[in-house]
């Protein structure tokens, strides 16, 4: 695995920390007065979901896991597994629910996601940057209602609610953030 400086881990990177995999969640940079510059991270074993916390002086080297990045399609759900398609060589691929976990929402069949291995075990799913759901309840549009900055809240096919424009009504298409479930925009 490549070693790089403490300096270069970024939130979202997967490190092998005292031989055990680890995303790491956030990182804090910090020059305290005269003393040397440090690197504060804190991080998330995979095999367990513990949370850990190191620092590291801003020359030392890090164990950066080399992954394997491939792009498949959701075809259904099996169980506690996931069923995948590698659309290059057809062959179908069991990844585990808890890989998404509050992201399973947004699943969808045929959805392309983009998932990470680690020695052929799958370490982390990335879904598209945005969903396109329909609007099943919201209240009714208001009148003179106009894009100002109040919203109004609007469950979506998926289960999830999120805040809409005041002029959006039931039955409506919408784009939605899969990050931060947000609204984006109306999709017509």
């Amino acid at each position: 695995m490549p070693l790089i400086l403490a300096t270069q881990v970024r939130a979202g990177m997967i490190v092998n920390f005292e031989n055990e995999l680890c995303r790491v969640i956030s990182v804090e940079h910090q020059t305290p007065g005269n003393l040397p510059a440090r690197v504060q991270v804190k991080m998330k074993r995979l095999k367990d979901g513990i949370n850990r916390e190191n620092r590291f002086g801003s020359s030392d080297k890090v164990d950066k896991a080399s992954l394997e990045q491939h792009v498949l399609e959701f075809l259904y759900e099996d169980g506690d597994n996931l069923i995948f398609m590698n659309n290059e060589t057809y062959e179908q691929l069991e990844v585990n629910k808890d890989i998404l976990g509050d992201d399973m929402v947004f699943l969808e069949p045929n959805m392309q996601v983009e998932i990470e291995f680690y020695e052929g075990q799958a370490m982390g799913a990335t879904l598209p940057p945005s969903v396109v759901l329909e609007i099943l309840e919201t209240d009714p549009v208001m009148k003179n209602a106009n894009a100002t900055g109040s919203y109004k809240p609007a469950k979506l096919n998926n289960g999830i609610t999120v805040g809409v424009p005041p002029y959006m009504e039931a039955g409506q298409k919408i784009r939605v953030n899969t990050v931060d479930r947000t609204f984006m925009e109306r999709v017509k």
